[in-house]
């Protein structure tokens, strides 16, 4: 009797519950049909997320261009040469029979390019452009020729300041500070190549502080991949934003027939106004000079010295000059200029000459095992010939 009443209890239970989701789910269908917003919407598909692109550079470098390209002048040298004339040709006996001797010799017209740094009309340029040159003449991106009158040269930098013979409106380049110029920065190269006029090409910074190239004495280049090609030299070296960087010097070439290899090499604008500065002050360059013979330490030395650091080793004194006045002595080692290390010949030369003459410095040195401090004068350094 229970089993039987329990059975239409469960089918009661179960026939509620049917009927009242019957009811529920029309109740829902209608509500849906009846205000439609109420339905939710499926979630859109997920997208992949992308990484935010980094910010490229500019698509165009017209602006950077036109900041510095007005400035960035053709540079045209004259040089005659005469042959020395035979004795004979003086002599009034042979001018009286055979008349005076016909004219002889040679002109050289040299093409290259140079940046007008100011509006009083200076341009900097390469000195092999101008050297011994009998006239110079410049032309500006407007189409003016103007003659120019050397200031000053630096042979030991390659470096020539030019007068220009007029100052009218005269465009000047934007100067920038090489010493901020990183590997891998887009850099412009702007100048004369070929005498074509005004070129522009484009690379990056292939390397800082480039030395022992031969090119010059005093090296601290910067190498860039931009074409720089014959009639180059002197131009800008521009960074994007229209800033002047360097000066177009050399490039490099396995045959020395010249062309562009994409190396080329400027000279940093930090150490140009350094020398512009120098040529408008004295006229020429002032450097320190010692009168020693650095060479790099042999092998051993360190350890056969008691070093702790590199240096130098003074191979040769010269009699007389400010190192034998100081006490240094061939076969010593020198490790520090006023305090600084020294890492190798150039790096002693070039500390040595970044002294004004008639200053005195500390020098560090060892002979033997016996390490001290020796106080030297320094000298002004010889001006190389054909300065």
């Amino acid at each position: 009797m229970f089993g039987a009443m329990d059975r239409q209890s469960a089918l009661r239970a179960v026939g509620f519950m049917l009927v009242w989701t019957a009811v529920g789910l029309a109740l829902a269908f209608t509500l849906v049909w009846l205000f439609p917003g109420l339905g939710v919407e499926a979630p859109p598909p997920a997208v992949p997320q992308v990484n935010a692109p980094i910010t490229p550079g500019p698509a165009s470098y017209h602006d950077a261009v036109a900041a510095v390209g007005p400035a960035v002048v053709n540079v045209y040298a004259i040089r005659v040469h005469q042959p020395a004339a035979h004795p004979l040709f003086q002599d009034p006996l042979f001018k009286r029979f055979f008349g005076e001797p016909p004219a002889q010799g040679s002109v050289d017209r040299v093409f290259g390019s140079g940046v007008i740094l100011d509006a009083t009309g200076l341009v900097v340029t390469n000195l092999h452009l101008i050297r011994n040159a009998q006239e110079i003449r410049v032309t500006l991106s407007d189409g003016r020729q103007i003659g120019a009158a050397v200031i000053g040269v630096d042979p030991e930098t390659e470096l020539a300041l030019l007068q220009l013979g007029e100052t009218q409106n005269l465009p000047a380049a934007p100067i920038g500070d090489s010493g901020r110029m990183l590997v891998g920065d887009v850099v412009l190269a702007i100048g004369n190549p070929y005498d074509f006029g005004q070129t522009v090409t484009q690379g990056i910074v292939s390397a800082t502080g480039r030395t022992s190239l031969g090119i010059t004495a005093f090296e601290d280049f910067i190498q860039t991949d931009a074409d720089i090609n014959p009639g180059n030299s002197g131009g800008a070296l521009i960074n994007a934003r229209g800033e002047l960087v360097g000066i177009n010097t050399a490039n490099y070439s396995e045959t020395g027939s010249g062309g562009s290899q994409g190396i080329g090499f400027a000279i940093p604008i930090n150490l140009t106004m350094a020398i512009v500065r120098e040529l408008l002050e004295h006229g020429v360059v002032e450097r320190g000079w010692l009168g020693i013979e650095a060479q790099a330490l042999p092998p051993g030395a360190v350890e056969t010295s008691g070093l702790t650091q590199g240096g130098v080793l003074v191979a040769w004194v010269l009699r007389d000059g400010p190192a034998e006045a100081a006490g240094l002595q061939p076969g010593d080692i020198l490790t520090q200029v006023n305090g600084q290390d020294v890492n190798g010949p150039r790096h002693a030369i070039h500390l040595i000459a970044g002294v004004r003459p008639g200053t005195e410095i500390s020098l560090r040195i060892v002979r033997g095992w016996e390490e001290k401090t020796v106080r030297a004068t320094v000298g002004k350094r010889p001006r190389p010939s054909g300065g």
